[in-house]
């Protein structure tokens, strides 16, 4: 079969491999979708993400989809010619964090395109099924590789614990950004206002019910704009970049919550200690996601969160490398990029 590994930063190489053979119940899988993260973009550009490196060359890819050829006896989860979207994140199900019902904490965790764990960069995969989750017959396999960003979004939005009739900010307009802006319009919240630096996103943002803001206005005027003076309830930061975490803090009101979902190349987080603590602002991270498949896919089923539209370019596996240049560059208008093995 044809893999993608990363060699080094900057290094894609399209390579011929023997194809997976799933141990004792496992499935396999063949690959039909993987879309391009910014974390995929990370490991491109620096060979590593924060302080995770690899000592072999490494199969990016954490958000993909693909059908079933061959699934184990003993289970009825999956089924041959089933299409699933694949869950990146491997928990044990025994250390304490799983038994807590925190399996993105687990102490066991393995991470598709995170070492030593390979990721959806490749034609076939096998993987256990009780991470494997079949798709509605509506839902392509495109839908089913964006359902891990919106449930990134979905576990960002459950940390915000956003009431009706509130307001939030969304300081990056990214796919997660943007699906961030589609749950706070679902969920009813009163202004979204949208910050973004590129025009062609805060459109986008704009079109899903936003309020598009350039980060060089005066966000904390501008918040207080739409607030009565106050400053918004919830602020979402999905940027990853130094600067994003007091913009959001800037446009909060005293008392409100900053979730942190965005992951800074830097491995730093900077923000002015006076300002967060004379709001007495509430920080949440976000560690990837907790149990949203389910939730999401119902969401993409029923049309209440669109994210086919979100995917703007594609491409086969031998233009990988194109499709990363093009998501580093923010070249083409892209959003997001979406591979097909």
């Amino acid at each position: 079969m044809r893999v993608v590994r990363l060699y080094g930063p900057h290094d894609l190489r399209l390579i011929d491999e023997p194809m997976p053979e799933p141990q004792t119940g496992a499935a396999l899988v063949r690959v039909e979708a993987v879309t391009v993260c910014r974390s995929d973009i990370h490991w491109y550009v620096n060979g590593r993400i924060g302080d995770t490196v690899s000592d072999k060359p490494l199969v990016l890819g954490h958000e993909f989809a693909g059908r079933v050829v061959a699934a184990p006896g003993g289970q009825n989860r999956v089924r041959e010619g089933d299409l699933v979207a694949i869950e990146p994140a491997i928990s044990c199900g025994r250390c304490r964090y799983c038994e807590q019902g925190r399996p993105n904490l687990c102490e066991n965790l393995l991470f598709a395109g995170t070492p030593p764990q390979d990721g959806g960069l490749q034609e076939y995969v096998a993987y256990r099924p009780e991470f494997l989750f079949p798709l509605p017959p509506r839902l392509t396999a495109e839908e089913g590789a964006m359902l891990e960003p919106l449930g990134i979004a979905l576990y960002s939005w459950d940390m915000g614990a956003v009431r009706v009739g509130e307001t939030v900010a969304v300081v990056g307009c990214g796919p997660i950004g943007l699906l961030i802006v589609q749950l706070a319009r679902l969920a009813g919240a009163a202004h979204i206002l949208a910050v973004e630096p590129l025009r062609y996103r805060r459109e986008r943002a704009a079109q899903l019910g936003a309020i598009p803001l350039d980060p060089s206005e005066d966000l904390e005027r501008a918040a207080a704009e739409y607030t009565r003076g106050y400053g918004v309830d919830v602020a979402f930061e999905a940027a990853g970049t130094l600067e994003a975490p007091e913009e959001g803090a800037r446009m909060l009101a005293r008392g409100g919550t900053l979730v942190l979902t965005g992951i800074p190349a830097e491995d730093q987080l900077q923000i002015q200690h006076h300002l967060v603590r004379r709001k007495e602002i509430n920080i949440r991270l976000v560690r990837r996601m907790k149990l949203t498949y389910p939730r999401a896919i119902t969401l993409v089923e029923r049309g209440m969160i669109d994210v086919a539209s979100l995917i703007t370019h594609r491409c086969d596996l031998d233009e990988t490398d194109a499709a990363f240049r093009m998501v580093e560059d923010y070249a083409d208008g892209v959003i997001k990029a979406v591979v097909r093995p």
